[in-house]
């Protein structure tokens, strides 16, 4: 028999642990309680926190318009990211200079463990919002002086 049409499936369900409940984050209750990197801010949706999620971490991200983010990196976790509004760039080093990514609404990003990167939001007007999933379940940031290596910066 199918619980979800169980008459005591409502408290059957408030008696599970959390690792074996659905849980619904609304978007009001997201948290700035994250690893902040400087020009942007991170809320934090997902994670071994908010709901003992394991393997996973997912929030959103916010980009002021003519704003660009600190250099940072998310060490061991892979990043999903989903471009809900504006058109930000993804700016990381590929070993000979910068490369940028210009998105739009609709288009996705990866980025892989360990690479340094920044985002930026060049419109002078809107602001730019991504959701970012991330393969580790916490929030993982790691901010950094520079995306070149110490003997290629240019400064």
């Amino acid at each position: 028999m199918n619980d979800a049409f169980h008459p005591d499936f409502p408290a059957a369900a408030a008696q599970l642990p959390d690792h074996a409940r659905v849980h619904l984050i609304k978007g009001s209750q997201l948290s700035g309680d994250t690893t902040q990197t400087s020009g942007m801010r991170r809320l934090e949706a997902v994670s071994g926190k908010s709901v003992g999620s394991e393997k996973l971490w997912t929030g959103e991200t916010h980009v002021a318009p003519a704003t660009n983010s600190g250099d940072h990196h998310h060490g061991e976790a892979e990043t999903s990211i989903y471009i809900v509004s504006g058109t930000p760039r993804f700016v990381f080093h590929d070993g000979t200079g910068e490369v940028a990514l210009q998105t739009e609404p609709g288009d996705y990003v990866f980025v892989p463990p360990f690479v340094p990167h920044r985002e930026e939001n060049p419109d002078p007007d809107h602001p730019a919002v991504v959701v970012i999933s991330r393969s580790t379940q916490e929030g993982i940031v790691v901010n950094l002086p520079s995306l070149y290596p110490l003997e290629e910066n240019p400064s």
